[in-house]
């Protein structure tokens, strides 16, 4: 049988597991943001850990960016190997952070697996997670080579966003696995009213994930960078002709529309939550459940932000867009595990 210390141990290193993957999910947003997805045209997950070490190096590695994507033969002619060096730390940088980030959880797996610090019914789970991690890689791959051709410029939107979601999937399902294990025992008395409306909000916000990665996979926020209005209409017109995956105003659309509906509901998941929560010995839910209330409140205010400083956008330059981006697609993240952290507790109150 697993002692308390045991689990919370593997908790804590669960835990230490999700930062980092929020921090990988940032670094890939920073990545997309400075355009350096694509500077790095190989797939090398053992090799490519370290970085060219030499001039001659670096000539090669920009000879490569130069002879297979379009980006630089559109975007990026202009480059020079100063210029290639700042897009390839990035690209490195999350690479190589997915590299820590997986020898962290294999060699804490291996500790923990040695020292018997793991119950049976963690192990599935375990298999479940690096089957997951392994294909997150995989799929960042994909996504890369969708760029990596005489057509595209940028990588596939859509391919974008199903790296995106899964990230946040892997970091939703350590964060569960997280809390179930560290806090073994804790549960909420009558915690199942809650469990349909959460799962619901869930649910939406990854959909708002996925629209909120065609934007940035498609450049849509400066296409129509006004609010409350999109140009000037409130229902675009070219919702009409029900194209929800490449047209630029319609995504903005839907990304709008699905941000009240979120907000409204968040709110109204508040009104539920605070009546039942606030009375519970849980303290952790006691001083957390107005969280997602917060974040989603946080987010619509960077959202706006965000888009209306879409007029700032300059090729080549990191700069109040970028920083407020950044920040919004954080916030979502933080927003989405408030509400992950939330099911947790209540979910195992439902089937005590």
């Amino acid at each position: 049988m697993q002692s308390s210390s045991s689990h919370k141990a593997v908790g804590t290193w669960l835990f230490i597991g999700v930062a980092m993957i929020l921090i990988q999910v940032i670094l890939g947003g920073v990545t997309r943001l400075t355009g350096s997805g694509l500077s790095i045209t190989e797939w090398q997950p053992i090799l490519g850990a370290l970085p060219p070490l030499n001039n001659q190096d670096w000539i090669v590695a920009f000879q490569k960016y130069q002879a297979h994507t379009s980006q630089f033969q559109f975007v990026n002619r202009h480059f020079t190997l100063a210029d290639f060096k700042q897009i390839y730390f990035w690209e490195w940088m999350h690479r190589e952070w997915a590299r820590l980030l997986g020898l962290v959880f294999i060699l804490g797996f291996c500790y923990y697996l040695l020292k018997k610090k793991f119950s049976k019914e963690q192990l599935s789970p375990f298999v479940f997670l690096f089957i997951l991690g392994f294909l997150q890689g995989a799929i960042g791959w994909i996504m890369v080579k969708s760029g990596i051709d005489a057509d595209n410029i940028y990588v596939s939107h859509i391919r974008l966003a199903i790296h995106f979601v899964m990230a946040t999937v892997l970091g939703l399902y350590t964060l569960w696995f997280a809390i179930t294990t560290y806090f073994k025992d804790a549960y909420v008395t009558n915690g199942s009213t809650l469990v349909k409306a959460t799962f619901i909000l869930i649910v939406l916000v990854l959909i708002q994930l996925v629209f909120g990665a065609f934007i940035a996979g498609l450049k849509c926020a400066n296409v129509a960078a006004t609010w409350p209005s999109i140009n000037g209409d409130y229902i675009p017109t070219s919702v009409g002709n029900f194209d929800f995956v490449y047209d630029k105003i319609n995504i903005q659309f839907v990304h709008r529309t699905l941000a009240y509906i979120i907000l409204i509901l968040t709110i109204r998941w508040f009104i539920k939550a605070r009546k039942l929560l606030v009375l519970q010995k849980n303290n952790i839910l006691k001083n957390t459940y107005y969280l997602p209330l917060l974040f989603v409140c946080l987010q619509v205010a960077l959202g706006i932000t965000t888009l209306l400083s879409a007029t700032t956008i300059k090729a080549g330059v990191f700069g109040v867009y970028e920083y407020l981006a950044t920040a919004h697609q954080t916030v979502a993240l933080l927003f989405i595990a408030s509400l992950v952290m939330l099911l947790a507790f209540l979910k195992k109150a439902s089937v005590k």
